[in-house]
Protein backbone atom coordinates (compact mmCIF):
# COMPACT_ATOMS: atom_id res chain seq x y z
CA UNK A 1 0.00 0.00 0.00
CA UNK A 2 1.50 3.30 -0.92
CA UNK A 3 1.93 6.06 1.38
CA UNK A 4 -0.55 8.61 -0.47
CA UNK A 5 -3.34 5.85 -0.38
CA UNK A 6 -2.74 5.04 2.99
CA UNK A 7 -2.73 9.15 3.83
CA UNK A 8 -6.00 9.32 2.64
CA UNK A 9 -7.31 6.34 4.38
CA UNK A 10 -6.06 8.56 7.52
CA UNK A 11 -7.55 11.27 6.53
CA UNK A 12 -10.62 9.63 5.61
CA UNK A 13 -10.89 8.27 9.05
CA UNK A 14 -10.49 11.30 10.96
CA UNK A 15 -13.23 12.97 8.93
CA UNK A 16 -10.95 15.59 6.66
CA UNK A 17 -12.81 14.38 3.89
CA UNK A 18 -11.42 17.11 1.40
CA UNK A 19 -8.24 16.41 2.43
CA UNK A 20 -8.43 12.84 1.28
CA UNK A 21 -10.48 13.98 -1.84
CA UNK A 22 -7.28 15.73 -2.56
CA UNK A 23 -4.98 13.27 -1.11
CA UNK A 24 -6.10 10.43 -3.29
CA UNK A 25 -6.87 12.47 -6.62
CA UNK A 26 -2.72 12.82 -6.57
CA UNK A 27 -3.01 8.93 -6.59
CA UNK A 28 -5.58 8.72 -8.97
CA UNK A 29 -4.13 10.77 -11.59
CA UNK A 30 -1.18 8.77 -11.70
CA UNK A 31 -2.90 5.46 -11.96
CA UNK A 32 -4.11 3.34 -14.47
CA UNK A 33 -6.82 0.06 -14.73
CA UNK A 34 -8.70 -1.65 -11.68
CA UNK A 35 -7.13 0.91 -9.68
CA UNK A 36 -8.07 3.81 -11.11
CA UNK A 37 -11.99 3.27 -10.95
CA UNK A 38 -11.77 2.27 -7.55
CA UNK A 39 -9.73 5.48 -6.29
CA UNK A 40 -12.34 7.35 -8.44
CA UNK A 41 -14.75 5.58 -6.16
CA UNK A 42 -12.92 6.38 -2.63
CA UNK A 43 -13.15 10.14 -3.87
CA UNK A 44 -16.46 10.43 -4.72
CA UNK A 45 -16.96 8.93 -1.13
CA UNK A 46 -15.14 11.65 0.09
CA UNK A 47 -16.52 13.98 -1.76
CA UNK A 48 -20.56 13.11 -1.07
CA UNK A 49 -19.98 13.33 2.64
CA UNK A 50 -17.78 16.72 2.62
CA UNK A 51 -20.84 17.91 0.71
CA UNK A 52 -23.12 16.26 2.89
CA UNK A 53 -21.51 17.49 5.88
CA UNK A 54 -22.14 21.08 4.61
CA UNK A 55 -25.99 20.90 3.59
CA UNK A 56 -25.37 19.79 -0.15
CA UNK A 57 -27.90 17.40 -0.03
CA UNK A 58 -27.97 17.51 -4.47
CA UNK A 59 -23.78 17.24 -4.58
CA UNK A 60 -23.88 14.99 -1.95
CA UNK A 61 -26.60 12.55 -3.55
CA UNK A 62 -24.60 12.21 -7.28
CA UNK A 63 -21.42 11.79 -5.43
CA UNK A 64 -22.64 8.96 -3.86
CA UNK A 65 -24.52 7.27 -6.69
CA UNK A 66 -21.00 7.62 -8.77
CA UNK A 67 -19.36 6.08 -5.85
CA UNK A 68 -21.62 3.20 -4.88
CA UNK A 69 -21.48 2.26 -9.00
CA UNK A 70 -17.88 2.22 -8.82
CA UNK A 71 -17.11 0.75 -5.20
CA UNK A 72 -19.52 -2.22 -5.52
CA UNK A 73 -17.48 -3.73 -7.94
CA UNK A 74 -14.82 -4.22 -5.61
CA UNK A 75 -17.16 -5.69 -3.30
CA UNK A 76 -16.34 -7.86 -0.54
CA UNK A 77 -12.81 -6.30 -0.29
CA UNK A 78 -9.98 -4.55 -2.16
CA UNK A 79 -6.61 -3.74 -1.40
CA UNK A 80 -6.86 -4.42 1.98
CA UNK A 81 -10.29 -2.45 2.21
CA UNK A 82 -13.46 -3.67 3.52
CA UNK A 83 -15.26 -2.19 0.57
CA UNK A 84 -18.71 -4.36 2.10
CA UNK A 85 -18.50 -2.03 5.01
CA UNK A 86 -17.70 1.26 3.41
CA UNK A 87 -20.43 0.53 0.48
CA UNK A 88 -23.08 -0.32 3.59
CA UNK A 89 -22.47 2.85 4.60
CA UNK A 90 -22.49 5.14 1.93
CA UNK A 91 -26.00 3.13 0.84
CA UNK A 92 -27.02 4.56 4.21
CA UNK A 93 -25.80 8.41 3.69
CA UNK A 94 -27.37 8.28 0.48
CA UNK A 95 -30.45 7.28 1.62
CA UNK A 96 -30.45 9.57 4.63
CA UNK A 97 -30.33 12.55 1.81
CA UNK A 98 -33.41 11.38 -0.31
CA UNK A 99 -33.57 10.89 -3.63
CA UNK A 100 -33.97 14.95 -4.92
CA UNK A 101 -37.60 14.74 -5.39
CA UNK A 102 -40.47 17.40 -4.38
CA UNK A 103 -41.37 15.09 -1.27
CA UNK A 104 -38.20 14.85 -0.04
CA UNK A 105 -37.61 15.06 3.66
CA UNK A 106 -34.04 14.78 4.54
CA UNK A 107 -33.06 13.08 7.76
CA UNK A 108 -31.91 15.70 10.62
CA UNK A 109 -29.61 13.88 12.04
CA UNK A 110 -28.00 11.76 8.97
CA UNK A 111 -25.91 8.75 9.73
CA UNK A 112 -22.37 9.00 10.94
CA UNK A 113 -19.64 8.78 7.80
CA UNK A 114 -18.33 5.25 7.14
CA UNK A 115 -15.13 4.69 8.59
CA UNK A 116 -13.01 3.11 6.37
CA UNK A 117 -11.95 -0.47 7.97
CA UNK A 118 -9.25 -2.70 7.25
CA UNK A 119 -9.97 -6.38 5.95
Amino acid sequence: MGDLFRKGIEEFNTRSFFEAHDTWEDLWRGTSGPDRLFYQGLIQTAVGLYHMRNGNFRGARSQFGKALDKLERYLPAYHGIDTGHLVQGVRACLASVGNGGAEDVVQPDPPPAPEIRMS
